[in-house]
């Protein structure tokens, strides 16, 4: 039997006036998605345990089995894993996005236009990231180059618990004032903020992406802190070899710390032009190898949530359809017996451009014991009218490895 995961995230939305108060899931053009629902279970599944930020790290944990309540040590320490960073106990990391902020005068007068700044390229980041290192690295403080916009700062002996620090994606055009660093142990973290403005709004590199009508990635954005994470192997706690597929370091760490191969995929960028292809033939060769489970995650459905892209965020779930799920399920069937799993970690709504904590619509599809749900459209009506429930993440997987119940 061979088990697959497809996890769009952030898919799951808020009903939207411009699309008759439908949702993306339920006016996309998913017929596989659709069908799978159609013979196997669907319903709601609370991923993020009440008190927790609904994060794709907490989220994707969870998916995954493991309770964020047990293993959970923050969001940087997953992506410095798969960054290959060797953490002490007592290092702490953050998240360091390269971020476009506005040219006010003052620092923290300035508006966040952007918490990606405009998609930069691994390349271009890797400079400005290195030059970072050059100007304001230290004994204390050391930053390593990541993908895209997504990096990571190491705080040797720091501070597991510095206070406040605001994830960028939730303040898009928003005055950052009140979203700067606050507590007791951030004046050092948001010093090195302030000078990476200084350093990086006149680099070469951001001077060329103006001049190409792009926004330059003009400071860096402190985030997401914790220490080195003790995950338990996934085939020690699940009796299956896994791998996951993914374009982004989180996704990557978790599957490094729980002892998963981890797949890297040319043309994988996290976004709408993403390799949909490669990644599900990747996830076809891991099976071939011998892997008994394979976590395809894609990260464009949230992008664009984060963006409020409407038109593109239908389309990422067109494509996830198109791309993965009808290729991957005709492959399997093939092959012999399999189970394969649909959902999204957290709702990413196109009205709040943030993640919401809301329980997510899955399916699980069994090749073997198909079923009649009564879904002809997976979407989070659907889901929610089947009455099924799973009240913590974790007891989802185990849904999955176990018989399909009706």
């Amino acid at each position: 039997m061979k088990y697959a995961v497809v996890l769009c995230d952030g898919m799951a939305d808020y009903p939207i006036s411009a699309l008759k108060d439908q949702t993306p899931m339920s006016v996309a053009k998913k017929p596989c998605m659709d069908f799978l629902s159609s013979k196997g279970q669907v319903g709601l599944v609370k991923t993020v345990p009440d008190g927790m930020k609904p994060g794709s790290d907490v989220a994707n944990l969870s998916v995954m089995g493991y309770d964020p309540a047990q293993y959970y040590t923050g969001r940087s320490p997953l992506e410095a894993a798969s960054i290959g960073i060797d953490l002490q106990d007592t290092d702490v990391t953050l998240r360091c996005n390269l971020v476009t902020l506005s040219e006010d005068h003052s620092y923290q007068d300035k508006m966040m236009v952007d918490y990606c700044a405009d998609d930069i390229s691994s390349q271009e980041a890797k400079i400005l990231i290195e030059y970072i290192q050059e100007k304001l690295g230290s004994e204390i403080f050391h930053f390593y180059p990541g993908v895209s916009y997504r990096h990571c700062l190491v705080w040797k002996n720091g501070q597991p618990h510095p206070g406040t620090l605001t994830p960028p994606h939730d303040i898009t055009g928003r005055k950052i004032t009140q979203y700067i660093p606050n507590g007791p142990y951030v004046s050092e973290l948001y010093k090195l903020m302030v000078q990476s403005y200084n350093l990086l709004k006149s680099h070469p590199v951001n001077l060329d992406r103006i001049k190409r009508g792009k926004r330059p990635a003009n400071s860096i954005w402190l985030w997401g802190e914790g220490q080195r994470p003790r995950l338990d192997s996934f085939e020690s706690k699940f009796h299956k070899k896994g791998s996951v597929v993914s374009a982004v370091d989180l996704i990557k760490g978790i599957g490094l710390c729980a002892k998963m191969s981890s797949v890297d995929v040319d043309g994988a960028t996290g976004y709408i032009d993403t390799n949909f292809t490669g990644k599900m033939e990747a996830a076809l060769q891991e099976f071939r190898k011998g892997q008994d489970f394979v976590y395809i995650h894609v990260e464009a459905p949230d992008e664009c949530g984060h963006r409020g892209e409407m038109e593109n965020k239908i389309k990422a779930i067109e494509l996830i359809d198109e791309k993965i799920l009808t290729p991957l399920t005709a492959a399997l069937r093939e092959a012999g017996p399999f189970r394969i799993m649909v959902l999204p970690d957290h709702p990413t709504p196109l009205s709040t451009k943030t993640h919401a904590s809301d329980p997510v619509p899955y399916l699980i599809y069994d090749s073997a014991r198909e079923q009649c749900s009564g879904v002809s459209c997976f979407c989070e009506e659907t889901a929610k009218q089947t009455g099924n429930y799973v009240e913590a993440g974790p007891m989802l997987i185990e849904k999955l490895f176990s018989a399909i119940q009706a």
